[in-house]
């Protein structure tokens, strides 16, 4: 099963995961929220982040959903389990099963994942009234075997700026366009993903166009060229400079940073305009 999982692209797939299920709990298009450490998040919201992690692991492997446990993979029954704590609930049914065991610490924006025959032996005694127990430290480490040692998650550079800086960028009755002008302002030479922007622009109805009609203005107050992955040229020229502008991200860069290109970049900027 180790060999199985490992024969896949593992960590693309484990974090593209991760992201997703994180991205769908905050829900940040509608909320204006981007950290899941947030005061604006409840405990409640945090722990769906498990539940929606185990159908996305589900869909981005392919597998079935599938009794005695959540899926199979060669054959074998499988316990998803997912955590942003410190430690995982396994269901009396889990117990004694093989169980891929993902653990979520968005305070430091990265994650692992454990496969582990969740021995009962191994397993605290305290329970809880659906007889869920959880993991004992020890025997995790001992006989946890690390799939993806701790991996680094994509950082939402949302969570870069100071708290004068987020008043500005989410100022209330203020217009898209000053607002995301800010950001870029406040954010240089920082790719800016669309889940970011979304963000920014959340209860707008078309807010990526609301965002690209701040192009001009964060040109002439930021003296900043913006390049949008959406575009095949900005894009390669974007990469030529050490920015990945993959799934439609954005970053404005500097007349400098971008040397002799600056012309073609401001030219690609203007032919793309809101």
């Amino acid at each position: 099963m180790l060999a199985w999982l490992r024969g896949t692209p593992l960590k693309q797939l484990m974090t593209g995961a991760v992201v997703d299920a994180i991205e769908y709990v905050l829900d940040g298009a509608k909320t204006y929220r981007f950290d899941l450490d947030s005061t604006e998040v409840d405990s409640d919201e945090r722990r769906t982040v498990g539940v929606k992690l185990q159908y996305r692991i589900l869909e981005a492997f392919g597998l079935p959903k599938e009794r005695p446990l959540d899926t199979t993979i060669m054959g074998i029954p499988v316990e998803l389990k997912a955590t942003i704590g410190g430690n995982w609930t396994i269901p009396r049914e889990g117990q004694c099963e093989i169980c891929l065991l993902t653990q979520v610490d968005s305070k430091s924006d990265r994650y692992r994942v454990l496969l582990m025959r969740t021995h009962r032996r191994w397993l605290n005694e305290g329970k809880n009234q659906d007889s869920k127990r959880t993991i004992r430290a020890d025997a995790r480490d001992e006989f946890g075997i690390p799939v993806l040692e701790w991996t680094p998650l994509p950082r939402n550079p949302l969570k870069e700026l100071t708290p004068q800086q987020l008043e500005v960028v989410f100022a209330a009755r203020v217009g898209i366009k000053r607002r995301v002008t800010s950001l870029f302002g406040f954010l240089p030479e920082v790719v800016i993903p669309r889940v970011a922007i979304e963000t920014v622009a959340a209860m707008a109805k078309d807010p990526l166009r609301r965002a690209r009609q701040a192009k001009p203005d964060i040109f002439f107050n930021h003296e900043l060229v913006v390049l949008m992955g959406t575009w095949t040229p900005q894009r390669e020229l974007a990469s030529k400079y050490g920015f990945d502008l993959s799934g439609d991200a954005w970053v404005a860069i500097h007349r400098e940073t971008l040397g002799e290109d600056y012309e073609a970049a401001k030219s690609m900027m203007e032919r793309t305009g809101g």
